[in-house]
């Protein structure tokens, strides 16, 4: 890990933000639009966030949800990298236990020869789907065992991408290409720079892992806020100084939707709130309209489940979302807000990015 490491990791915050603001893309489809729409949403906002001063722009693995077309992480930000020149690419994160260290290792390697110094690896261990998908994915029905595995699994990743097995391993033979070995083969000039590892996590098992290996830490605050506080805590108190950082670094992903008109904020969240109703009762779908959203009949236990939900994303007018982002950052001290913005269209999620960058006076294209 090169001695820029923690510079890579840290980022600055522009404006009046309190922190660095980054972005989370789920590359969501709506009902009437394809994936290819959900793509082109995908570059326009990954080039507004360059332009504007997000710091790094971070793509989720999920499986077999129609209204979620990020089921191949290191594919769509080789696209991005295409499409960008400066912001950070990554993942956020890829699911490890749905893969062989190696292939991520290959993957990513590659995406840091297509875009150098720009490229984040973030690891979960949880499926990113449904049981019955993880077990295809992962050709096993003893679902724990991947997760259980995750620390010997980040190892033997990290291992790879920094080409060290000690001698007698039986992988000390085998190299993740593109990757350090060809620095050190005849005549090789490649950089042996790698991406920073990075942990993800909604509850504590990540936080103090990241924390004992000195890593930095980023918490899915935008589906399980009620566990922000204690895993920020522990992964802080856990934390031990590396090679990588010798301070906590914790960046928490946010749900946040500004709109010219609050009342259009509310009606985008609601719609959001039902795929997400759906989606927990086994019947996964494209994101709805907010007209169906206006029109749906919710159940007394399906409103309950929306207005707990809808309690944590920060969503309105442009000054309520401004306010909601920094007390949010008091609170926590997260040391990064990572943004979500859910909706159905993707010319209101990318006017909400657009929003906050004026609200925080973000830098404006030359």
């Amino acid at each position: 890990m090169p001695a820029d490491a923690a510079e890579e990791i840290r980022g600055t915050a522009h404006g009046t933000a309190p922190v660095p603001l980054s972005v989370l893309d789920l590359v969501t489809v709506g009902a009437g639009r394809t994936a290819t729409d959900a793509l082109r949403t995908s570059v326009d906002i990954a080039r507004l966030a360059e332009a504007r001063g997000f710091h790094r722009y971070w793509v989720a693995e999920h499986h077999s949800m129609p209204g979620v077309a990020s089921s191949s992480p290191a594919v769509i930000l080789a696209h991005l990298a295409a499409h960008t020149d400066r912001i950070r690419l990554g993942s956020g994160g890829v699911m490890l236990p749905n893969h062989a260290p190696l292939v991520i290792a290959e993957q990513f390697g590659t995406l840091e020869a297509m875009a150098p110094g720009r490229v984040d690896l973030g690891l979960g261990r949880a499926p990113g789907t449904d049981g019955a998908t993880a077990a295809a994915l992962r050709r096993t029905e003893r679902l724990n065992e991947g997760a259980d595995d995750f620390p010997q699994q980040l190892a033997e990743l990290v291992r790879f991408l920094d080409d060290d097995f000690p001698d007698g391993h039986p992988y000390g033979r085998i190299h993740a290409v593109p990757g350090p070995v060809q620095a050190t083969s005849p005549g090789g000039v490649q950089s042996a720079h790698r991406p920073p590892v990075w942990l993800l996590g909604s509850s504590g098992f990540s936080a103090r892992l990241a924390g004992t290996l000195g890593l930095p830490f980023a918490f899915a605050h935008h589906f399980s806020a009620q566990n922000t506080a204690p895993a920020l805590d522990l992964y802080r108190e856990s934390f031990r100084p590396s090679a990588v950082l010798d301070a906590p670094y914790a960046l928490i992903g946010v749900s946040a939707l500004a709109t010219d008109d609050e009342k259009e904020a509310r009606r985008q969240v609601q719609a959001a709130a039902l795929n997400m109703v759906r989606l927990r009762t086994g019947r996964p779908g494209l994101v709805p309209t907010p007209e169906e959203a206006d029109a749906y009949d919710f159940s007394p236990m399906e409103l309950e489940f929306v207005q707990s939900w809808n309690a944590n994303v920060i969503h309105g007018s442009v000054d309520e979302v401004r306010t909601g982002l920094d007390d949010l950052q008091k609170r926590t001290g997260a040391d990064e807000l990572m943004l979500t913005a859910n909706a159905h269209g993707g010319d209101v999620r990318l006017r909400s990015y657009e929003l906050i960058a004026d609200a925080y006076g973000l830098p404006t294209p030359a």
